[in-house]
C-alpha cells in the first residue's frame, strides 16, 4: 500500500509515519532524509544532489523524482511506501503519478491531517516550551512568526493538493488535533 500524508507543518505527519513504519512495516520516504543520504552515497544521483546543494540551490523536482524512483525500485520486503514531504506542489503530484504508473504501482490513499491553525500554533509552541523546561532544546523554527510563515507556504504551495486528490478519489481526512492514538486509529480506519 502506498500513501501520502498531507497536512501543515506540525500536524503530526512524521509521528504518524513512524507509527505506520513500526506497525505495518511500511517504508517512509522522507525527501529530506533521501537528499542527505544521496549526497553522501557516491552514486551518480548523489553527485548531482551534492553539486546542487553545494551551490546553495534547491534540488529540482527531476532529481527528487529520481531519488524516489530509486527507492521504489530498490525492492525488499515491506508493506508499501509513505510519501513524507512529497509531493508539495501540483507539478510534483503529477510527476509522482506518472512515476507510479511507469513502474506499475498505485497510490492507494492520501490522508489529510486537518487542523485548526491557531490550535496548532498553540500546541507547537507549548511543546517547544515543555521541551525547554525539561532540559531539551526546541526546534529553531518553533516560534510564532516562523510557524505562521511555514503555514503560509503550506497553504500557497501544498494545500491545492487536497482538492487535487479529492478529485481523483483518494483523499480521506482525519482530525489531526486528536490524541496521537486517536489519529493513528483514524488513519488505520481510513486505509483499512
Amino acid at each position: 500500500m502506498n500513501i501520502i500524508l498531507l497536512g501543515p507543518p506540525g500536524a503530526g505527519k512524521g509521528t504518524q509515519a513512524r507509527r505506520l513504519v513500526e506497525e505495518r512495516n511500511m517504508v517512509q520516504l522522507s525527501t529530506g532524509d533521501m537528499l542527505r543520504a544521496a549526497r553522501t552515497s557516491g552514486t551518480e544521483m548523489g553527485r548531482r544532489v551534492a553539486e546542487v546543494m553545494d551551490r546553495g540551490e534547491l534540488v529540482t523536482d527531476e532529481i527528487v523524482i529520481g531519488l524516489i524512483r530509486e527507492q521504489l525500485l530498490a525492492g525488499g520486503e515491506h508493506g508499501g511506501f509513505i510519501f513524507d514531504g512529497f509531493p508539495r506542489t501540483l507539478a510534483q503530484a503529477d510527476a509522482l503519478g506518472e512515476l507510479l504508473g511507469e513502474i506499475g504501482a498505485t497510490l492507494h490513499h492520501v490522508i489529510e491531517l486537518q487542523v485548526n491553525d491557531d490550535v496548532l500554533v498553540e500546541r507547537i509552541l507549548g511543546r517547544a516550551a515543555d521541551s525547554v523546561a525539561a532540559g531539551g532544546q526546541a526546534r529553531a523554527d518553533d516560534n510564532a512568526d516562523s510557524l505562521r510563515t511555514r503555514l503560509l507556504a503550506y497553504y500557497k504551495q501544498t494545500s491545492p493538493l487536497v482538492g487535487y486528490y479529492y478529485a481523483k478519489g483518494n483523499l480521506k481526512t482525519v482530525d489531526g488535533l486528536a490524541s496521537m492514538d486517536d489519529v493513528a486509529q483514524s488513519i488505520a480506519d481510513a486505509i483499512g
